[in-house]
């Protein structure tokens, strides 16, 4: 009952959010020429100690100028008593002083607190900001009860108390504690919040721990960040697991081989752990299989009137007798909606309310684009054309034939284009494109077995000179369907077409696929999705 409470008292912040956004002006005569750092200069009796953070940091011109990017800055500003609170709660510094000598850190401190572009509190998704901070990594917004009102909080920390302060180069919103840098991975984060024991020594005996430890800021090429769904050390309690043996003795009773893949213990830390980066924003309106670790997808139903319900209708954990006549039955599992969102330097993290067990899902609608690749992940933070020549740096796409390049574009998202200015129309503002006499192919991530409709997403009309290609496509191997015209199923207007490449494809086995584009008559190739929705019978 606690997380429909707070779902519904989240959807009446939105509903007073979206009716009532108030910007509040910054009390300049000369509101055109005055900056966030203008502001903070102004109000130095509040913020005097985050003056001297941001000129330690090297930072003032910065939040002086406008963003050379074209889109303002945010900045989640902390008041000196705010400063102080967090020298408080943080062991390693006692007093200002020590803080400000701490030269990197301070460096990373103040970074931490700018966005690379301007946000309304309207703006804030329930989940991470699309937007990174100037130190690159990602900030969360969530939810926090105070009396009979709720406020925005910031990383699970830090209440936003003044918000839409309307500046020359963005907008300013005050939080009452200064924001923390992520230094921890998420198996650190774990093991130093403490209240995660059992799992965490799960994840060390069998063999995860190096997947939960990626520094993902530091490295982005190699590997892709995670996102966890963890029980906290009493939903363990609550069921009768008190320490690390009672939870083998519940998964895999007699199978001490924790590290092999077909272990059962083995198999129920890798399903807990989600491939990509996901935050609660990004499961609401969907129902979605999400690749894991494990031997199977977990399934995350958002479409459900209140909560986000995982794995809907595998198992009962719970019935609920409310009078003559009212009997509920719990058979999902759900989140700890204010103990979720957790950033670390590996992922996201969510705290869930019961024991997770690994489940064969249903068969559900599933879409790639190329989120697999590290590379593209990368360039997928920045607008841009982006040139691959080098195959060995990417996982799951390969060419052959005449050409020597693949391009990844990123477009200017739809939000951010000036008015009249019309929104590309690929998904997600980005694609691939190959040009010329190419075989390409991308090896997709596993599938639930069942029957899909085949599509994709794709620029299928000529424009000025442009050729496109005429193409066939393959799946595992096997002509799907027959030759596909890129040149005309379009229109100047709409260039972009979803393609039926199979109304009933059957698969048939719970593995990766190769899906291969052959040009029949060589051009230009812009691939945006591919896509498999489930077959309605």
């Amino acid at each position: 009952m606690k997380n429909i409470s707070f779902i519904l008292t989240i959807a009446i912040v939105f509903l007073l959010q979206s009716c009532d956004e108030k910007v509040l002006e910054a009390g300049f005569e000369d509101m055109e020429r005055q900056t966030i750092y203008d502001y903070i200069n102004e109000n130095q009796e509040d913020y005097s100690k985050f003056i001297q953070i941001l000129e330690v940091a090297q930072l003032e011109k910065t939040l002086s100028a406008y963003n050379p990017n074209g889109n303002d800055y945010t900045l989640f500003l902390p008041s000196n008593d705010a400063v102080d609170e967090f020298i408080k709660q943080n062991e390693n510094f006692s007093s200002f002083e020590e803080l400000i000598q701490d030269e990197s850190f301070v460096y990373s401190m103040a970074r931490y607190h700018v966005i690379n572009r301007s946000y309304l509190t309207n703006d804030f998704p329930f989940g991470a900001l699309p937007e990174l901070n100037l130190a690159k990594q990602s900030i969360t917004i969530g939810f926090q009860m105070l009396g009979d009102s709720s406020v925005y909080i910031i990383n699970n920390e830090s209440p936003v108390v003044d918000g839409n302060i309307e500046v020359s180069n963005g907008y300013v919103h005050i939080i009452s504690k200064a924001l923390t840098p992520t230094t921890l991975t998420t198996i650190e984060w774990l093991e130093n919040n403490g209240g995660f024991t059992i799992f965490s020594e799960a994840v060390r005996e069998t063999g995860y721990y190096n997947v939960l430890n990626r520094e993902i800021v530091l490295d982005t090429i190699s590997e892709n960040p995670v996102t966890l769904f963890v029980e906290h050390d009493s939903i363990y309690h609550r069921n009768d697991i008190y320490s690390f043996s009672d939870l083998v003795d519940s998964i895999s009773p007699g199978n001490t081989n924790y590290t092999e893949e077909d272990n059962p213990l083995h198999d129920f830390v890798g399903y807990h752990i989600l491939d990509g980066d996901y935050y609660l924003s990004d499961f609401e309106g969907e129902t979605k299989n999400y690749i894991t670790f494990g031997q199977y997808p977990v399934a995350v139903d958002g479409e459900t009137e209140l909560d986000i319900a995982i794995n809907l209708g595998k198992e009962t954990f719970d019935t609920i007798v409310a009078g003559v006549g009212d009997t509920s039955i719990i058979q999902y599992i759900t989140f700890y909606y204010d103990l979720s969102n957790v950033f670390t330097l590996s992922g996201a993290v969510h705290q869930i309310n019961q024991i997770m067990r690994p489940q064969k899902p249903s068969v559900a609608n599933v879409s790639f684009e190329f989120y697999e690749e590290p590379l593209i992940n990368m360039y997928n933070e920045k607008i841009g054309e982006y040139i691959i020549q080098d195959q060995s740096l990417l996982s799951h796409i390969s060419w052959t034939g005449g050409i020597d390049e693949m391009i990844f574009v990123k477009e200017i998202p739809a939000d951010q284009l000036e008015e009249g200015v019309a929104a590309h129309s690929s998904w997600g503002e980005n694609y691939i494109i190959v040009d010329g006499d190419f075989s390409l192919t991308y090896e997709v991530p596993r599938i639930v077995p069942g029957n899909y409709i085949f599509r994709i997403h794709a620029q299928a009309y000529n424009i000025g000179d442009q050729e496109n290609a005429i193409i066939e496509v393959y799946f595992d191997g096997r002509k799907i369907g027959g030759m596909v015209d890129l040149t005309n199923r379009g229109s100047e207007d709409n260039p972009y077409q979803y393609i039926t490449l199979a109304e009933d494809l059957e698969i048939k086995d719970y593995t990766t696929h190769d899906v291969t584009f052959k040009s029949l008559v060589p051009g230009k190739f812009e691939l945006d999705v591919v896509i498999f929705d489930k077959q309605q019978k």
